[in-house]
């Protein structure tokens, strides 16, 4: 394959030239063209007159030059991903300044395998089929947990690092996190990795069972033990017995009931309702919650004790709104599942830039779940012969407690453009805002951009010069 004919270029700065040889001779088959280089002076040189998709830096070359110009690059192409190589894993990513991570996609060490860069790229280019987009995990740590996650960002890949070894373990796990960001999903993930995968995983959510049932469902009870008990049951401890029980949103559970789970966590040994036989079992036990169950302790709503049990192991999941990079991902994932699963036949319609934005925009105050509902929505709604979705698509299936405080939602019903303004801007602010986006969103073109809002380019410019403060007296 020419490099002509080449769809990405990735630029590489390191000093050791083996790095720019090993991903040359590497992706040469592929649709990847590779442009090495050993200094931040040669990398500017280069970008002045090449478009690239990709830039590597290592970490010995990223100083402050070679920051601004790949600042001042990605400014002017924000779609370009930037990537920082560091030599070791171990060498950590808490030196690098608040600068470079708001520019970085990711990580990259030392050595790298060409052909997991390459998928690695493919995703976050969005040039991958479905079934990648879906699974593929690409980072080494989490790989064996690739059927559960859809995710790039580096919040995602920190609270996940310690997964293999936690799920190889058999102590109890407590995970963290706000509503709807995945805490099932992570649970059931260990489960899957771990020893126990061949046994059954079995879930309960304390918070949604009301308190005068949950003791039975979680211990059982025996015939007669109360009325309406025509027979023994089996609660949910017998029910995981050799596999993992997941107790869903701890935090709600009756201090009562906390009591009587931390003899069993201690004893390994359950007493059915109304029964005197103690029942032996064999349980790893997950727990989950949405609240600060040290403020709880504090409130005396939570036992001390418990909490020390349940957090030998912990896992805190970031909210969506942190992880922003793999918004785009999740909703292709859920839209495209969805489309799946309503038999609807490939290609999927494709996202708009303008609905990208969109949903990078948004709260998402429900995290994922809520995500996956609009993108399923959207799915349920959308005509067949519709091709590309576009930010009125979405808008109509969102919560509109999602959009960003403080902000209001224009859209121009001709195009469906969309635009984020600021709730106290007046009309003149919202307007000059409205004409720099559309300028933007049309490279630059004034005649496109006149003609994506509606307006004549005499009108535009008129417009454009009178905000420059240009007069025409």
């Amino acid at each position: 394959m020419s490099a002509t004919s080449k769809e990405t270029v990735l630029l590489i700065i390191d000093e050791d030239k083996s790095t720019g040889e090993i991903l040359t001779e590497g992706l040469r088959d592929s649709s990847i063209d590779v442009i090495s280089c050993r200094s931040s002076d040669e990398a500017a040189s280069i970008l002045s007159y090449r478009e690239c998709n990709v830039i590597i830096a290592a970490t010995n070359y990223f100083n402050e030059s070679c920051l601004d110009i790949i600042r001042f690059y990605k400014k002017q192409n924000p779609a370009c991903l930037f990537y920082l190589l560091v030599e070791k894993e171990y060498e950590v990513v808490d030196l690098v300044s608040e600068d470079i991570k708001g520019l970085l996609e990711d990580y990259l060490y030392k050595p790298l395998n060409p052909a997991r860069l390459k998928v690695k790229i493919e995703l976050a280019l969005g040039k991958t089929k479905t079934e990648s987009r879906s699974l593929q995990v690409l980072d080494p740590i989490v790989r064996q947990a690739k059927p559960f996650f859809v995710f790039r960002s580096l919040s995602m890949r920190r609270a996940l690092m310690n997964l293999p070894e936690i799920a190889r373990s058999d102590f109890n796990v407590l995970i963290t996190g706000e509503t709807g960001s995945g805490k099932e999903i992570v649970a059931r993930a260990v489960h899957s990795m771990s020893k126990r995968a061949q046994g059954p995983f079995v879930p309960i959510n304390c918070g949604a069972i009301p308190e005068s049932l949950i003791e039975g469902e979680l211990f059982g009870h025996e015939r007669g033990a109360f009325t309406g008990a025509l027979k023994s049951r089996r609660g949910k401890f017998e029910a995981a017995q050799g596999g993992t029980l997941f107790l869903d949103e701890i935090g709600d559970m009756a201090l009562s009931l906390q009591v009587r789970l931390l003899r069993i966590l201690e004893d390994k040994r359950v007493y059915r309702i109304g029964g005197d036989e103690p029942i032996v079992v064999d349980v790893r036990v997950i727990a989950a919650t949405n609240t600060d169950l040290k403020r709880a302790v504090e409130k005396g709503l939570f036992r001390e004790d418990l909490l020390y049990r349940l957090n030998v192991l912990r896992i805190n999941l970031p909210p969506l709104r942190e992880r922003r990079e793999d918004i785009s991902l999740l909703a292709r994932h859920f839209f495209e599942r969805a489309l799946s699963e309503m038999q609807r036949v490939p290609p999927y319609p494709d996202f708009s830039p303008e609905t990208i934005n969109l949903l990078e925009s948004l709260q998402w105050r429900g995290n994922v779940r809520e995500l996956r509902n609009v993108m399923t929505r959207v799915a349920a709604f959308l005509p067949e012969r519709v091709k590309r979705v576009f930010p009125y698509d979405i808008l109509q299936h969102t919560d509109e407690s999602s959009f960003k405080e403080g902000h209001l939602a224009v859209q121009l019903e001709e195009t469906k453009d969309y635009y984020m303004i600021p709730a106290d801007s007046s009309l003149a602010e919202a307007e000059n805002i409205i004409i720099a986006k559309a300028i933007e969103r049309a490279g630059g073109n004034k005649t496109k951009a006149a003609k994506r809002l509606g307006i004549s380019l005499r009108t535009l410019r008129r417009k454009v010069n009178t905000e420059k403060g240009v007069s025409h007296a």
